[in-house]
């Protein structure tokens, strides 16, 4: 039989082999997968780094989410809560300064290293020095380059403190210590690998702390460990044996990039893959008819959005930015190209946390967007690119937003590339429009609010490049000081107040249409077991799993 002969000689080979064949296998040939394997299909081509100092995208998050530990994770079955990862238990002072983490005993890395507080001392200080994208987390405590070895620090083997500089309410904190930029990554292992670098304007450290070795490989001590990436291709990661909690049931979990999901629905009906994870309304609807298979699904804390770059003088004009707000057809989108998928959204905070509102005053109105672009002096319009990544749904948006822009006779080019090469234009302030997700960093309003509603320094050569920044918009400092006050904010109900109308004057005066809140979703062969998705990317566990 060609099924057992597949699954006899896929057990024998390595996982790089394994990986092989698992690419080469044509779809249109029914080829059940391995046992003790979940092959899942989903596009990840946002991945650029697999070092979770530097990794700041949404696949990636799902990697390093189930391939490092943190000191303190956040209860997906509770958000309102974070459990012990690392860390057995945390103390903090009367002040709210001090934070004092006891780690378990005797755990360790994937490699067979010892655990020891010297090693997250020694995370958060590759971080900060780092300063790639996710570093802000830390760096926004007071972490500095010249003195975060002395504010994160092993007090001996099994004692980590963690001093910040204003007294935040600890949800705040611990929350964002559950994100994986706070990873603790094993420095022995990785201090083999730090390359020699000439330190300049940008960077004054003469060391990489690893970064070039980490990007491509691992050193985490998390329920699975990273086995294989092959940018564009696939992902594989194999269960981590020496994990101190309870062990994968998969020995290993692959992940295939596939930007199609009429493809993911065929390969999954076929049984050449376990789980579809980006099914269009279409393949949804038929994978939720078919008796051998299932649908699943949950509100996401990410959020889908139209920004407008304020370096392009016609976008700069606040008539302008307005129009494009009553040039979308919410309910054709939400009714249609969304359905199943996601549900119309109109603000930065997404549904289920702390501050978010639900309000939608934005409708479809051609006649007032004409109105609005004649005050700006723009009545015969003009021409403009939108950048969009080349795969479902933002593709399809992206069309119908040309085509209900040009009724304004906005003329939309659209650059369609994949994710990769929109960040790195984006990240630069090189476009004019773009559509993008924004995932939540950690569990906490200010998360969204300090990359939607805080832009202290508007230069090019700004170090802290928020989404606001991106698109050159120079907050008020207003809506920055409120943004700042709510941070600070310890009683809840004054503290969602504050985000509210944070969200309402960033909705009327900032550079994004906020589009739709993803419901994420995914189809499974009958026999998953345990799948469930969590309410952010790093909460997607696959520990649980089983076939």
């Amino acid at each position: 039989m060609i099924i057992s002969k597949f699954n006899r000689t896929f057990r024998l080979l390595s996982a790089g082999a394994a990986l092989s064949i698992m690419m080469a296998a044509a779809p249109a040939a029914f080829a059940e997968t391995p046992k003790d394997t979940l092959v899942q299909a989903w596009h990840i081509d946002d991945i650029i780094s697999l070092d979770p100092g530097e990794a700041f995208e949404l696949s990636t998050g799902e990697i390093t989410g189930n391939t490092y530990d943190m000191l303190v994770r956040l209860d997906a079955n509770d958000t309102t809560k974070v459990i012990g990862g690392i860390a057995d238990s945390w103390t903090v002072s009367d002040d709210g300064l001090t934070y004092t983490f006891k780690l378990k005993p005797d755990l360790k890395f994937a490699s067979g290293n010892p655990i020891t507080a010297e090693d997250v001392a020694w995370s958060f200080e590759r971080a900060v020095k780092l300063n790639k994208s996710p570093a802000f987390i830390l760096q926004q405590f007071g972490l500095t380059g010249d003195n975060v070895a002395e504010k994160a620090k092993a007090a001996d083997a099994g004692t980590f403190v963690f001093v910040v500089d204003k007294g935040y309410a600890p949800s705040f904190v611990l929350n964002c210590l559950t994100a994986t930029v706070a990873a603790v990554v094993d420095s022995k292992l990785v201090k083999e690998h730090v390359a020699a670098v000439t330190p300049s304007d940008d960077y004054k450290f003469d060391n990489d702390f690893g970064n070039g070795w980490l990007k491509t490989n691992y050193a985490g001590s998390g329920p699975y460990k990273t086995r294989e990436w092959k940018a564009n291709e696939a992902v594989v990661i194999e269960r981590n044996d020496n994990y101190y909690g309870a062990k994968g049931n998969l020995a290993r979990v692959v992940y295939r990039h596939v930007k199609e999901s009429s493809t993911q629905r065929l390969m999954l009906e076929k049984g050449d893959i376990d789980v579809a994870r980006n099914l269009q309304p279409g393949d949804l609807d038929a994978v939720g008819q078919n008796a051998d298979l299932a649908v699943t699904s949950t509100p996401k804390s990410t959020v889908y959005y139209f920004s407008q770059n304020m370096k392009n003088e016609n976008l700069a004009k606040p008539e302008v930015r307005e129009a494009l707000k009553y040039l979308i057809d919410y309910d054709a989108l939400g009714s249609t190209l969304l359905n199943g998928i996601g549900v119309i959204h109109q603000n930065f905070l997404p549904k289920g946390m702390l501050g978010a509102v639900d309000e939608k005053p934005y409708k479809f109105d051609v006649a007032k967007a004409k109105e609005l672009l004649a005050k700006a002096g723009l009545a015969d319009g003009f021409n403009i690119t939108l950048d969009v990544t080349s795969t479902q749904p933002t593709l399809g948006v992206a069309e119908a937003l040309q085509q209900t822009l040009a009724q304004a006779n906005i003329k939309v080019e659209i650059v369609s590339e994949d994710f990769k090469q929109l960040l790195t234009r984006y990240r630069a302030r090189q476009h004019d429009m773009a559509i993008l997700q924004w995932g939540v960093d950690y569990w906490d309003p200010n998360s969204n609010s300090e990359t939607f509603a805080t832009n202290p320094d508007n230069s090019d050569n700004a170090t802290s490049k928020p989404l606001a920044w991106r698109n050159a918009w120079d907050v008020p400092a207003a809506i920055q000081e409120a943004s700042k006050a709510a941070l600070l904010e310890r009683d809840a109900d004054k503290r969602a107040q504050m985000y509210a109308e944070v969200q309402k004057n960033v909705r009327e005066q900032g550079p994004f249409v906020f589009l739709w809140q993803q419901t994420e979703v995914a189809g499974l062969r009958k026999n998953v077991q345990g799948f469930k998705l969590g309410p952010t990317f790093d909460t997607n566990f696959i520990a649980p799993i089983s076939k």
